[in-house]
């Protein structure tokens, strides 16, 4: 039986195939992942060029990024999807969603846990029934201050901050020429055309993200060990996709008494430095 191309008859008779998806969210993407125009869904730019030269500092953001990657067979060929695919003989569920992250983040997720099962019979056009089983991952300063798995060329992390604009957009055609084109970061909130069910499976996976952000193990996964007030409401915004009053947002959660004061401030800011706090349960990065 030809399973590439199966008539509508042998679908009948053909068993589901079954495959992992899962959905990583960061803050913003690593400084050396390509960036996509959802419009058009040609990459770009890379991370650092992106934000050196839009201005898209990490404060002002208010949006979750996600990695996803291009098609390059039918069904849907040439649209964006969530990484993934079919399980190995010798993997379990688990291993084969962080593997096909590490794939294509070049990174380990700080955080992996099983979301959902999505199997309706048509989210697989004309191909052979396919059931997906979704998890969802965070991505936070930790696994980014972490090396990427494939050797760059220059040191990504220390050049980028302090480049001019014309040295930035030099490395990043660099880069983009010798990453995977077909791997890239969108904001959750400019998505483009995806392929199957995936933009319900990311619409799912916000909206769980979103219940979990009462605790401290969520919104902890983002951050360093130790964080300010502002950027741990930046966070929240990040997840709620909207602004929140920062006044309100301080007497909620030093009211909840999760958070420990360390009797340190932050260095190098330009401004008055904020006190850096902790969680009281420190949550283990795994």
């Amino acid at each position: 039986m030809n399973f590439s191309a199966p008539s509508a008859t042998e679908r009948r008779f053909m068993p589901p195939a079954v495959a992992v998806s899962p959905v990583a969210f960061a803050l913003h993407p690593p400084v050396d992942a390509n960036i996509a125009d959802p419009r058009s869904g040609d990459v770009i730019s890379t991370w650092g060029e992106y934000a050196g030269r839009q201005g898209a500092r990490e404060e002002n953001l208010i949006t979750l990024w996600v990695p996803l990657v291009r098609r390059t067979r039918p069904p849907f060929d040439k649209l964006w999807a969530l990484p993934g695919g079919p399980i190995p003989w010798d993997e379990d569920l688990h291993e084969t969603a962080a593997r096909t992250l590490q794939e294509a983040v070049l990174r380990s997720p700080g955080y992996l846990e099983q979301l959902f099962t999505f199997g309706a019979t048509t989210r697989s056009a004309s191909a052979q029934r396919l059931v997906t089983i979704a998890y969802w991952g965070l991505y936070g300063a930790l696994e980014f201050n972490a090396p990427p798995t494939t050797a760059l060329s220059r040191d990504v992390g220390g050049e980028v901050a302090s480049a001019t604009p014309d040295t930035v957009t030099e490395f990043s055609e660099r880069l983009v020429a010798s990453a995977d084109a077909n791997v890239a970061w969108f904001s959750t909130d400019r998505l483009p055309a995806l392929a199957f069910d995936h933009a319900e499976i990311i619409e799912y996976a916000v909206w769980r993200l979103r219940q979990r952000t009462e605790y401290s193990m969520v919104t902890h996964r983002f951050l360093g060990e130790e964080f300010t007030l502002a950027q741990l409401r930046r966070v929240h915004e990040a997840i709620l996709g909207a602004p929140i009053d920062p006044a309100n947002f301080r007497r909620d959660m030093l009211a909840q008494k999760q958070l420990v004061d360390t009797g340190r401030v932050e260095q190098g800011t330009p401004h008055r430095p904020a006190r850096l706090y902790r969680f009281k349960d420190q949550p283990e990065h795994t």
